[in-house]
């Protein structure tokens, strides 16, 4: 079995609907896609109260992201008027898509940002998976049985009065 040619095997850009129009967000290149990757793992660390490189979120290092991983699109939709949310929404879109997967992207896109949204609660989830229940579990099967537990200490006689 031959490799395909890997631009036949990826899908290399993200469409992403707003308003009237869809914007193409193409690929990235690798270097803003190694730095997209470097953001979004310094900003878990940090919200999980772990130190930060700050070089990682430096000013510099954050500058011009939003138009870095929106490429042409982000000046399109600058151009086109799209609101400040719509545009942020798109932009956090693209990093997840560049630092996961398209089924990431989406999962993101659909839940407006809102992470209640985007992992349902304790309850949901128990409700779906069948969670926890009442029914006792059956004992062991094995067919042994545990030995009496034996007093320790001295044996058991006569009290002297």
């Amino acid at each position: 079995m031959a490799f395909e040619a890997l631009g036949e095997l990826l899908d290399d850009s993200l469409r992403l609907p707003v308003g009237n129009r869809t914007y193409t967000v193409p690929a990235p290149s690798a270097e803003v896609g190694l730095r997209t990757q470097a953001l979004i793992n310094a900003a878990a660390v940090a919200a999980d109260g772990g130190a930060v490189d700050e070089q990682v979120l430096s000013d510099a290092a954050e500058r011009d992201l939003y138009r870095d991983v929106l490429g042409p699109a982000h000046d399109q939709m600058v151009a086109d008027g799209v609101s400040w949310p719509a545009l942020k929404h798109c932009a956090i879109t693209a990093m997840v898509w560049i630092a996961q997967d398209k089924a990431a992207a989406e999962r993101f896109w659909h839940s407006a940002g809102d992470p209640s949204r985007l992992a349902p609660n304790r309850q949901a989830r128990r409700s779906r998976s069948g969670g926890a229940n009442s029914t006792k579990r059956p004992g062991s099967t094995s067919g042994t049985s545990t030995r009496p537990a034996t007093t320790r200490g001295k044996p058991q006689g006569k009290r002297r009065p």
